[in-house]
């Protein structure tokens, strides 16, 4: 069992995501938020888009801003979503929802998040995928989603957990937590193998 070897850690999750930390409060130990230093997310041209997000994972970990001590386990993150064969970050405007949106409406996505762990001794990275399908969502529905949930702060334009997931998703393949922003189930696993 995985809580045992955690003990022996302090768990760091560098993610200021109000998701993140609540599905890693859900792992039931203690974990403290200490956010990395801001990193430009450059994307290498010949990094195919699959691995993307531990390529991003990776790079907030080694830019955390300090060494680890002894007993530090630092959990980095970063979600991207594929449609389209297009990478959709977070949205930069209004407009750029709405463009996401659009493209994900009566259409099946990828949701792909990276995931890297790191003590002072060893590193693990993995990427976890689900796909998603939404119905076809009306303007006037994409419109009142981006005016009262604001998802500027979200891959894709859209959180699962709100309204637009509520009344857009159809079905999941994969982990739902994962479209949240951090595949639980198979972080528990990894983290387990990492520890062991």
């Amino acid at each position: 069992m995985l809580l045992p070897k955690l003990n022996k850690y302090e768990i760091i999750l560098a993610s200021g995501s109000p998701r993140r930390q609540q599905l890693i409060a859900g792992l039931g130990v203690p974990f403290r938020v200490e956010l990395p230093n801001e990193v430009e997310e450059i994307i290498p041209e010949e990094l195919s888009l699959e691995k993307v997000p531990a390529h991003l994972s990776q790079v907030k970990s080694t830019s955390f801003g300090r060494a680890l001590t002894d007993n530090e386990l630092l959990i980095t993150a970063d979600t991207v979503v594929l449609c389209n064969n297009q990478l959709l970050g977070k949205p930069t405007d209004k407009t750029d929802a709405e463009r996401m949106l659009k493209m994900l409406s009566g259409n099946k996505h990828e949701v792909l998040t990276g995931v890297c762990f790191r003590t002072a001794k060893a590193q693990h990275i993995f990427t976890a995928q689900t796909f998603v399908y939404f119905r076809p969502l009306s303007i006037q529905e994409i419109e009142y989603y981006i005016a009262h949930y604001k998802p500027y702060d979200k891959a894709g334009a859209y959180g699962a957990q709100e309204w637009i997931g509520y009344i857009g998703i159809e079905r999941i393949e994969g982990s739902y937590f994962n479209v949240m922003g951090l595949p639980m189930q198979q972080l528990y696993v990894e983290l387990e193998e990492f520890l062991s």
